[in-house]
């Protein structure tokens, strides 16, 4: 016997339980990892995250509703061996230990992200890389990263665009790592360019001793710009040390100016030049990420016998100097600013109104998804629909038939014959090489339209072509996809579509 001030419901164990599962039909529980690889430094970070049925009747959709970080890794500088080669072995010590020390499992992982950028995506390395997760490919998306999407990682990563989207802002966001320095544009939280060079705080590094241990060929060719010769067990004077990091932050600057380069920059750059309808452009705010980053927000004093403290001092001398610049915001990450989680949730699509030209060929992992700004007010020009799916994958480092991806597009307008024959038409002359080599040709299109553009690709335009449209999805950049096997006698396709998490 108990007395309450209240009133109070004893819940028999019938009732806990049904509850139980009332709730599970409706949540999901996931534990994620995020994994960054990188030219200079390495790190993960261990997240548990909530996704939540959509409220609206009948829906099978689960959005995330709070992510919690359980644990973050310190950062690694990634491991080399002599011939600059990344040490798989220590970088795989290095992921096991932090499990270890996380008190966490592999096998009670539910999906993860690895990002592999720089050094770690050059093929003496990535073979190796990504043997270490072998076991692992049904759960983890392994984002090769090329320099254009990198600036966008680093971009959503850093804050800068939920920071732009949230003051209707221009902001600029400038991620200065151990390799390259990667800019990107961004107004109201909508990526407009991106730019990079090969400037970096770990083109040079030297041991203990202060003698030179490592030289990227980036780090020769400004110092013989400056007449200075670098030699591996020399040692750097320290104005001449501070000279490269000068002549490093003159490029970056004229890059934040949104200039076009000089003779000196034009050579380092790993991108295209910025367009030059930018060159008046206003910036409402700059903002920093990446390695170098925690130097201009002094959030660190440690030198690591590299160019990272005076390349950022450099830079914090002329933004202190520089009356015409905009202000300096913090985004609110810095050095982790890649990739912090991975999570995945998944839509039910109807049969009626989807095309697959092969069933054996489901299912599909990890498909990246490409989305494409495609013109489809008015008359529709195969060479516009051409040109934007060919600028979705330059915009994401993707070359055309290497792997199968997932175009995703918002369909607007009249459904005409005319108008998808002329999206038809455009879609398969920008993925030729897909095509020809029988790869999947996948179509996820926000709009009732999979089944008609399908048939038409195959019986008109395309009849080699292996289709998958499937329609009533709606994707964002930095999405990956799995496209499970045809369930009957339903006629529906489960997807799941794990997304990068950023702030």
């Amino acid at each position: 016997m108990h007395d309450l001030e209240f009133e109070h419901l004893h819940v028999s164990p019938d009732d806990a339980a049904v509850n139980e599962v009332a709730w599970g039909a409706d949540n999901v529980e996931l534990t994620t990892v995020g994994i960054d690889i990188g030219s200079s430094t390495s790190h993960l970070m261990f997240a548990r995250v909530h996704l939540q049925r959509l409220s609206s009747a009948l829906s099978s959709r689960f959005v995330v509703v709070e992510r919690k970080i359980l644990w973050q890794s310190p950062i690694l500088l990634t491991p080399y061996r002599g011939d600059y080669t990344i040490d798989v072995d220590d970088l795989g010590g290095f992921i096991g230990g932090c499990y270890a020390y996380a008190g966490i499992e592999p096998e009670t992982v539910d999906s993860g992200a690895v990002v592999l950028t720089g050094e770690a995506l050059k093929r003496r390395n990535a073979r190796a890389i990504a043997d270490l997760f072998s076991e692992e490919a049904g759960k983890f998306v392994c984002a090769s990263a090329g320099h254009h999407m990198e600036c966008q990682m680093a971009a959503h990563g850093s804050g800068a665009v939920a920071l732009s989207r949230g003051h209707n802002a221009t902001l600029l966001n400038v991620d200065i790592g151990g390799g390259t320095t990667k800019l990107a544009l961004t107004e109201r939280g909508r990526i407009l360019a991106t730019c990079a060079i090969a400037v970096g705080g770990r083109l040079i590094v030297a041991d203990g001793a202060g003698r030179l241990a490592r030289i990227e060929q980036p780090a020769q060719i400004i110092a013989k710009a400056l007449d200075l010769e670098l030699a591996l067990g020399m040692t750097l004077m320290p104005a001449d040390r501070r000279r490269i990091a000068a002549r490093m932050a003159r490029m970056v600057m004229g890059l934040i100016d949104l200039r076009q380069p000089g003779e000196l920059a034009r050579s380092l750059l790993v991108t295209e030049a910025w367009p030059a309808e930018l060159a008046n452009r206003r910036i409402d705010a700059i903002t920093f990420s990446g390695g170098v980053s925690e130097y201009v927000y002094k959030r660190e004093t440690r030198g690591f016998g590299d160019l990272g403290l005076e390349l950022a001092e450099e830079l914090r001398h002329v933004l202190a100097h520089r009356q015409d610049l905009a202000p300096v915001w913090d985004p609110g990450q810095g050095i982790r600013a890649t990739v912090i989680g991975a999570a995945q949730f998944s839509v039910q699509i109807s049969g009626n109104t989807i095309l697959i030209a092969d069933p054996g060929k489901l299912p599909l992992q990890n498909l990246p998804v490409l989305t494409c700004e495609l013109a489809l007010d008015g008359k529709i020009a195969p060479e516009a629909v051409a040109a934007g799916v060919r600028c979705a994958l330059a915009r994401t480092d993707f070359e055309e038939g290497e792997s199968p991806v997932a175009l995703s597009f918002p369909w607007r307008g009249d459904p005409s014959h005319e108008r998808l024959h002329a999206v038809a038409a455009g879609i398969c002359a920008a993925l030729r090489r897909t095509i020809d080599e029988n790869m999947p040709l996948v179509l996820l299109i926000d709009g009732d339209i999979g089944k008609s553009l399908g048939r038409i690709i195959l019986h008109e335009v395309a009849p080699t072509a292996e289709v998958i449209a499937i329609d009533a999805v709606q994707l964002k950049e930095f999405d990956y996809v799995d496209i499970g096997s045809v369930i009957e006698p339903t006629k529906v396709v489960p997807i799941i579509i794990k997304s990068l998490l950023f702030r």
